[in-house]
């Protein structure tokens, strides 16, 4: 594999960069935390002038044809400023269902409001009792002539608050847990019956529960084949999942970089603590496993396009325990060289921390995609 950033891809990174550089530092953040849906309208639209919210979705549906890599490049970016904006939400997880399961007159009617910032989309997927598994879904859906009928209740839909369209599983057919039997419906947020309740997480970005009470939805609003919808969750799932490893990789290299200059200026006898070789040691051992998450989020990238569902999920299982073990070590680190300050509010690694920790429990924590990866090594 060819790991080197074409000319396009490096002048795409400078600019996200940049952009974070100049428009997201600490102090801005917390001022976008406190408007109404905790990000910044304003630097939401600055993405979409950039092009990056029409990057992933391909020029005949009005986007900008990138690649899986293009994706990587701005969530790493992400990560480093801890930006608070429904990307994930939106352009991943939403118009990840739109790319592989939208018709083509879906695509034209959705991706380019995407792609201007006019429509914010959310994955209304996890339920009470599913934990980690794609195929447990509760909530269902019957035939009421040309129209379906949803009933049951959503969890952990990120930034189902402020979402305009929800793109919401439910079963058709089949018993809780079977793989068959699953559709997805795309769902005006606005619509009689649904209610949603907000919340802040412990990252401080949004999440709500939604239900649906006899919630109608028009025949021309199912995504894909009804009935056949776990593959498309599976495969969206994958691409969010090697997202969030990049995320996560920009997050820890950004923790690293502050504990070492904190190492630099926080002295102690007189003396900056970051001559003393025992903590030296210690940043070399962050730096090590920043590096290693890197190279496996990269490899996580390359594989969220493999058609092969099993080498896919093996790869993506792969990458996510590698994210889990070093974010952790990362954060635990970055808060013990900070000492009692890393803690606090007014510190930015303890923001770094919460959020390394809430993406290591998105779409399965370490021990899931660990167990995952052990079924299928029994099974070869």
């Amino acid at each position: 594999m060819d790991f080197e950033l074409s000319e396009d891809q490096r002048l795409l990174k400078e600019g996200t960069e940049r952009l974070l550089a100049e428009r997201y530092d600490f102090e801005q953040r917390k001022k976008s935390l406190a408007e109404r849906w905790g990000w910044s309208g304003e630097q939401w639209s600055r993405y979409a002038e950039m092009g990056l919210l029409a990057l992933p979705f391909a020029e005949s549906d009005g986007g900008l044809g990138g690649s899986v890599v293009d994706t990587m490049i701005i969530m790493e970016a992400f990560g480093r400023a801890l930006v608070l904006e429904p990307y994930l939400a939106t352009v991943v997880l939403g118009g990840g269902c739109l790319r592989f399961g939208g018709s083509p007159a879906q695509r034209a009617r959705l991706i380019p409001r995407i792609c201007d910032g006019s429509l914010l989309l959310a994955f209304a997927q996890a339920e009470k009792q599913s934990r980690y598994d794609l195929a447990d879904v509760a909530t269902s859906a019957r035939r009421a002539g040309d129209e379906w009928v949803l009933n049951g209740r959503k969890r952990h839909v990120l930034h189902g608050d402020c979402a305009d369209q929800l793109i919401v599983t439910a079963r058709i057919d089949g018993d809780r847990r079977e793989r068959t039997g699953l559709g997805m419906f795309i769902v005006d947020a606005d619509a009689a019956g649904v209610s949603r309740r907000s919340y802040v997480m412990q990252d401080r970005l949004r999440a709500a529960e939604i239900a649906f009470e006899n919630v109608r939805v028009a025949a021309d609003s199912v995504l894909g084949e009804p009935g056949a919808a776990l593959p498309l969750i599976e495969r969206v799932a994958d691409s969010a999942l090697a997202a969030l490893c990049a995320e996560a990789v920009g997050a820890m290299g950004r923790a690293h970089e502050i504990t070492v200059d904190y190492l630099k200026v926080r002295k102690q006898f007189g003396t900056p603590i970051g001559s003393f070789q025992a903590l030296q040691h210690r940043a070399v051992d962050m730096l090590i496993k920043v590096e290693e998450a890197r190279s496996m989020a990269m490899y996580a990238a390359m594989m969220s396009d493999e058609p092969d569902a099993l080498e896919r999920g093996r790869a993506i299982s792969a990458a996510k325990v590698q994210i889990g073990h070093s974010g952790k070590f990362v954060g635990e680190q970055a808060i013990q060289l900070h000492g009692g300050i890393g803690m606090t509010e007014e510190n930015q690694v303890g923001h770094y921390f919460r959020r390394l920790t809430m993406i290591e429990f998105l779409f399965g924590d370490t021990g899931h995609h660990l167990a995952a990866l052990a079924k299928q090594v029994v099974a070869i």
